[in-house]
């Protein structure tokens, strides 16, 4: 009977940390993918005050301590504490003396865990804190390695590392020492509990107040009542780093997502009151925008551009050109004021929605590992039809058959394998292919070289056929043909014309043409 009940258990205990470690592992990968999933809806605000490193020390070492939790078979617990009131209860059921004495043991070895639990707990998070900061150090470096090495900073870079390194080995080291005190308190005590027992026992049997049997009995019990804590102290750590997990991750899904889509009805009843001939209108009604509170970077704008109007927007660096591209593709919400396209206020539409309507290429073009089709359709269905007739339109096509295997051509993260001006051409065929009625450029054809601008200049003139068009430029040659230019400064619209126009106001539009145009002179 003794064998097969063993048999059992040893069957029942496999079974059972096969199904804990399974569950475990479907928790966590759901967390992750819920965590993954909120983190890239939050606004661009977030994104600008916290380092990506510490957001995949969130994504990856914090959930997967949480897993530990599951993998070490730390969820065991609930079982060994409902053993130790069972023994409990038997032992106070066969001889109350040595039950309270054993019982009397384990107060100080339960204050001894929460002390340790709460200096590791602090420990724990000092040390998650240090991995946030290495791997933003990391990830700042890996990205920039091409400057680390024009500039000759790889021993400096190295450096500041190692710094970093040392601080969290430091740290890491802190929770090796409370968890081994852990380990090393329970083994004492546990002994202790069992001389105990053999003393108060011996005395007991001299006075022929218990029987030799009584005290084999509560010897064994004593090493049953301490084994489920010695098992504890064993998990403790991944008991505690899952508990600092939960906090970090819960601290990013607490996060409140500022943009959201509207709620209920109001796109509906915002499209009925919106007037059906207008395609591609865009007011600005008293916009402001501040990063940070009380330091406006956008103040009070109020201009309309018409459908199918091209206006560009320039003026001095940090004037405030780029923040309207944010504002109006609703990647940050406006501070006062609202933006209406076509008569609807921008936060009563789905954000699929307003920017299915925008067709935005930025100055660096952004390349996803994949091949070339999958760059143009970025997931959308498309046919091969389509993304060739895009590709054709804006004399993208001529270099994709180039390349090894055309449009199934993989390319590397970043477009490493690419170079600036195909990267950019590659960003107007993903805007060809969805046909906005907006096409908003900013800085464009900065990274071009003279040959492929005049490429691709002709597909520029075919998508603004027919919609409206932002231009941001810091050249001014390459907008004197817009039917409008607005001139910002210092978060202000302080003028608004056509080019002639404006040369004659003789104001910052004319000042910045003329300092232009000196510094192209031979």
């Amino acid at each position: 009977m003794l064998l097969g009940t063993v048999l059992v258990r040893l069957g029942l205990q496999g079974v059972q940390g096969f199904l804990v470690q399974k569950v475990g592992q479907r928790i966590t990968a759901d967390i992750r993918q819920d965590l993954f999933h909120h983190v890239v809806s939050l606004a661009m605000g977030f994104f600008d005050r916290t380092p990506v490193g510490r957001l995949i020390t969130r994504l990856t070492s914090d959930v997967d301590s949480l897993g530990e939790v599951f993998s070490t078979g730390a969820v065991g617990i609930v079982s060994d504490i409902f053993s130790i009131g069972l023994l409990i209860a038997i032992m106070f059921y066969r001889q109350w003396q040595l039950a309270l004495l054993l019982i009397l043991l384990l107060l100080p070895v339960t204050g001894l865990i929460l002390f340790f639990q709460y200096k590791f707990r602090d420990a724990n998070y000092r040390a998650r804190e240090k991995l946030s900061d290495l791997n933003s150090t990391l990830q700042e470096n890996l990205v920039g390695v091409g400057i680390v090495q024009l500039f000759g900073r790889e021993e400096l870079n190295s450096k500041q590392f190692r710094k970093t390194n040392h601080k969290y080995v430091q740290a890491v080291d802190e929770t090796i020492f409370y968890d081994s005190s852990v380990s090393a308190v329970l083994e004492w005590i546990s002994l202790v509990a069992i001389a105990g027992v053999l003393w108060f026992g011996g005395l007991m049997i001299l006075n022929d107040a218990l029987t030799f049997g009584i005290l084999a009995e509560f010897i064994l019990f004593a090493q049953r009542l301490f084994n489920p804590l010695r098992e504890f102290a064993e998990k403790f750590t991944a008991i505690q780093a899952g508990f600092t997990a939960i906090e970090r991750i819960s601290g990013i899904l607490g996060e409140p997502i500022e943009i959201q889509d509207p709620r209920g009805d109001r796109y509906k009843k915002a499209l009925e009151g919106a007037a059906p001939s207008q395609q591609g209108e865009i007011r600005f009604e008293n916009v402001s925008l501040a990063y940070k509170d009380d330091d406006l970077v956008l103040r009070d704008l109020n201009f309309t551009i018409l459908p199918g109007q091209k206006v560009a927007f320039v003026g001095p660096t940090g004037a405030g050109k780029s923040s309207i591209i944010r504002l109006l593709c609703r990647l940050y919400e406006v501070s006062t004021g609202r933006i209406l396209i076509d008569g609807i206020d921008i936060r009563d539409m789905p954000q699929s929605e307003l920017r299915r309507h925008l067709g935005v290429i930025l100055q660096d073009g952004f390349i996803f590992a994949g091949d070339v089709n999958s760059n143009i359709t970025l997931g959308e269905t498309y046919t091969q039809e389509e993304i060739q007739s895009a590709a054709e339109r804006t004399n993208v096509d001529q270099f994709i058959k180039l390349m090894g295997n055309g449009y199934k051509t993989e390319l590397r993260e970043r477009g490493s394998n690419l170079s600036a001006g195909q990267k950019q051409l590659l960003a107007f065929a993903r805007v060809a292919i969805r046909n906005p009625k907006v096409l908003i450029m900013d800085e464009a054809t900065a990274n071009l070289d003279v040959g492929t601008e005049s490429l691709i200049q002709d597909a520029v003139e075919d998508l603004m056929v027919g919609r409206t068009a932002i231009v941001i430029a810091h050249r001014l040659s390459t907008i004197r043909n817009v039917d409008r230019i607005l001139v910002l400064n210092r978060g202000r619209l302080v003028e608004d014309g056509e080019h002639d126009s404006l040369i004659a106001q003789e104001g910052i539009y004319a000042s910045l043409y003329r300092l232009q145009m000196l510094g192209n002179q031979p």
